[in-house]
């Protein structure tokens, strides 16, 4: 498992309901280790505290975050490509499913089952962190 420092800017996995499989950019401040369990404090970077007047800070378990992928630039999206869409403040996996005019359509089969438009820079190539590396899954088309 990857030891994260302070300062890393990293992804951390949603374990709440109606938010699995999302991911949202955080930065380590200090690891902290809660009995036998490997965590870490995080500071959220598009999630903020109830009062809005802060960066949301959490503590979070080392198997929930991983690294920031890193950008794969494109020019644009095809039929099939499963791409990491921006929105509701974290990153979530769809698949690209059409395109009308400028929002290519996006079907979220992992985890709301519905089809959604969105603008190209609201989008980036989908990428899983697997074994201490970043893999860019099979294109099924």
């Amino acid at each position: 498992m990857k030891k994260f420092l302070p300062g890393d800017s990293v992804e951390v996995s949603s374990k709440e309901e109606g938010f699995l499989g999302s991911y949202y950019e955080a930065t380590i401040i200090k690891p902290v280790v809660v009995g036998n369990k490997n965590k870490y404090l995080v500071e959220y970077k598009t999630l903020l505290t109830d009062d809005e007047k802060m960066f949301l800070r959490d503590i979070v378990d080392a198997t929930e975050i991983r690294p920031s992928p890193p950008i794969i630039p494109v020019s644009e999206f095809h039929l099939f490509d499963q791409v990491d869409v921006f929105a509701n403040d974290g990153w979530w996996v769809g698949r690209i499913t059409g395109k009308k005019l400028s929002n290519y359509q996006v079907y979220f089969d992992r985890s709301t089952g519905e089809t959604i438009g969105y603008r190209f820079s609201q989008l980036r190539i989908h990428q899983e962190w697997e074994n201490g590396k970043w893999v860019v899954p099979c294109q099924l088309a």
